[in-house]
């Protein structure tokens, strides 16, 4: 009876500690900038990558951080981990939105489209987008096109992770995912525009997670925040000509090559997996 007491004096607060905690790990969108109009990537521009850091304070990191992406993933210097482990995903279909970004084209889910589990955390997949060409390089070689899949972690404390997995495309077949988006993506070319395209499932985006490297890096735009953990898949997929100038032919003249150019490594450690 006694304990019964002293747990029924304690319900209230407890009630209160799970609201406090419930309302300090809902999440924000794992978004870069959105004004396309504030950067851009043209050589010998003031708005170009090399004054991103200038062009606000709050983007001061573009140009004095220390652990910023994208680099180049050199044999040299990777270091094999066993222990990492495969990917393990578990995404499902939801309703997803594509949106002409100006910078990029970009593919935003509208609710819970799944997650991938890293060292033990829960990482929600929020947005995909592309880049052409890659911005990470493999010994130099930089490729046709690379996707993100942008992935934030509930937030604790008011703060969230951001881990994105990067692949890396070069010129031939069609990309499946591609060939769903094509019409969608002709269709919005002014920037802001916007079409809801159904259910997606982010499973078709297909990579096994066995074979990949992992490294500590940046947002890859404005404000080029740190502490993103990159995953990037080893293996190359393909995509055609025609879709990749669908996506380059949507975005204004500057956006057409959005692909920042390869950062310093600073001393970081790259991880292999595979």
């Amino acid at each position: 009876m006694k304990h019964q007491k002293i747990w029924i004096n304690l319900l209230p607060n407890l009630l209160i500690l799970v609201t406090i905690l419930f309302l300090s790990t809902t999440w924000t969108i794992a978004d870069e900038v959105e004004d396309e109009s504030e950067f851009d990537y043209l050589k010998g521009s003031k708005k170009g990558p090399s004054h991103w850091g200038e062009l606000k304070k709050e983007w001061a990191t573009c140009k004095n951080g220390i652990m910023q992406s994208p680099i180049d993933l050199s044999s040299k210097i990777v270091k094999v981990v066993p222990k990492l482990g495969e990917l393990k995903k578990n995404y499902k279909p939801q309703n997803a939105i594509i949106r002409n970004r100006g910078h990029d084209i970009q593919l935003r889910w509208k609710g819970d489209a799944g997650s991938i589990n890293i060292n033990g955390t829960e990482f929600f997949l929020r947005q995909i987008h592309w880049h052409s060409p890659s911005e990470h390089t493999i010994n130099g070689q930089r490729f046709d096109m690379e996707l993100h899949m942008v992935h934030e972690s509930l937030k604790i404390c008011g703060k969230s992770k951001i881990a994105v997995v990067g692949l890396l495309h070069k010129i031939g077949g069609p990309d499946p995912l591609l060939t769903k988006l094509s019409n969608y993506i002709e269709t919005i070319e002014h920037t802001g525009a916007e079409r809801s395209v159904g259910v997606i499932d982010p499973s078709e985006i297909k990579f096994d997670g066995q074979k990949y490297y992992r490294y500590m890096g940046s947002l890859t735009v404005p404000p080029c925040d740190e502490d993103v953990l990159w995953t990037i898949n080893k293996e190359i997929r393909s995509v055609s000509k025609e879709q990749l100038e669908i996506l380059e032919d949507a975005v204004p003249d500057h956006a057409e090559m959005n692909a920042r150019p390869v950062q310093l490594l600073n001393g970081r450690e790259i991880q292999l997996y595979g």
